[in-house]
């Protein structure tokens, strides 16, 4: 058996993880957010009884309240590189029962998701073991790749252009064809190293 002093634990441990535990149980709803430097996870704590609200952006406290008297409101704050404004809302739907949902940019969640996969192509790829998501916002032709804006270079060529960049040591392009049907649009395909990566669905 083991001996008194072997079990004893601080009690900063005890409270750390007290504190964890306690954490933990108000813990009401959990978003993942696909931007253009990568998908974001935002967690949102509720205490139903002292209305604490405590807002956390990729395991980060973003806001924090202890003690509210209204338990129902919005709290709002800014998610990614590019600072997209984001907001929670809490609405009562009956007796002590919550409703919370994520607004980007002024539009629901679902919203947003439809509209940016207008607005953007997303392409998941492994080079040398290491996973790259690369993001084309077509309305600013701005590419991204891994959470980082990536320099790049624009050419024209015979059926559309070109946007090439680096990654690593692999050259990579974005080549903007018309498709020829005006419900379609521009047609863009990435190139890694002479190959066609599929676009992703996110």
């Amino acid at each position: 058996m083991a001996s008194w002093e072997e079990v004893t634990v601080s009690e900063d441990e005890v409270r750390s993880r007290y504190s964890h535990l306690e954490k933990m149980t108000d813990l009401v709803a959990v978003w993942e957010v696909a931007l253009s430097d990568g998908v974001h996870k935002i967690e949102f704590e509720h205490g139903t009884t002292s209305g604490k609200r405590v807002v956390y952006v990729d395991g980060k406290e973003e806001i924090r309240k202890e003690w509210m008297f209204k338990l129902v409101g919005k709290e709002t704050f800014t998610v990614g590189a590019s600072k997209t404004k984001a907001s929670i809302n809490i609405d009562a739907v009956s007796g002590f029962a919550y409703e919370y949902t994520l607004e980007i940019d002024g539009k629901s969640l679902k919203k947003y998701m439809e509209n940016r996969s207008k607005t953007t192509n997303t392409w998941i790829l492994s080079l040398g073991g290491t996973e790259y998501r690369v993001v084309l916002e077509k309305d600013t032709m701005d590419v991204w790749c891994n959470g980082k804006k990536m320099e790049t270079a624009g050419e024209f060529v015979e059926d559309g252009t070109e946007t090439h960049f680096t990654v690593g040591d692999h050259s990579c392009y974005i080549k903007a064809v018309s498709s020829g049907k005006r419900k379609e649009g521009i047609i863009h395909t990435l190139i890694v190293d002479d190959r066609e990566i599929p676009e992703a669905v996110e």
